[in-house]
């Protein structure tokens, strides 16, 4: 495994909210210089590859792995297409987390969906269902997730009190939950459609 490999996989699974420099320092265990400069040949090696479809962003001290402007409209078609008009079980359990946790990071929705969401919560936003409510004060910066207006039409909802309260998890076996049930029964109702 080389240098670089290590900080690409870093970039990866840091996902939308991106990773800081003093971070991939301390995780890697490079120098700050060598780091800086596995980012600039990451960055030189997408820029010159025209089949690559990353390119990586700098944006308020986090380097993130992003997808070349020019592939913008293919983007935008997936997220606009007939096919993702329905919330896939994954996207509808982060909601879930999201509309009752909110504001909450990345992390602490991995944490309690025990897998990693960047992807899904990318979704999401492009959907207009969350969106960035602010910045965490703890290292890193990362990035607050809440529920916007969209998500209250998409649910047929006038405030976010109208939410449905959600079950006792003390009265409930969660051991039994394989399928993840209890995260996806307070939106069950189909949303109403516009």
């Amino acid at each position: 495994m080389n240098n670089l490999s290590q900080i690409e996989a870093l970039l990866f699974v840091a996902g939308d909210e991106g990773i800081s420099l003093p971070d991939l320092v301390t995780m890697t265990g490079f120098e700050q210089t060598a780091v800086m400069g596995i980012i600039d040949d990451l960055a030189a090696k997408y820029d010159n590859d025209l089949s690559c479809a990353l390119e990586i962003r700098e944006t308020d001290g986090n380097y993130r792995l992003v997808t070349k402007p020019m592939l913008g409209t293919v983007v935008k078609q997936y997220f606009e297409s007939p096919t993702n008009a329905t919330l896939s079980h994954a996207q509808l359990e982060t909601l879930v987390i999201v509309a009752y946790r909110q504001p909450i990071t990345r992390i602490e929705i991995d944490q309690i969906r025990g897998v990693q969401s960047s992807g899904t919560l990318q979704k999401l936003a492009m959907r207009h269902l969350i969106t960035e409510v602010g910045r965490k004060e703890e290292p890193g910066r990362p990035i607050l997730y809440g529920t916007t207006v969209d998500f209250l039409d998409y649910f047929g909802l006038k405030t976010i009190q109208d939410l449905p309260p959600l079950p006792d998890l003390d009265s409930l076996d969660i051991n039994d939950d394989t399928e993840g049930e209890l995260f996806a029964n307070p939106f069950a109702v189909e949303p109403e459609r516009k």
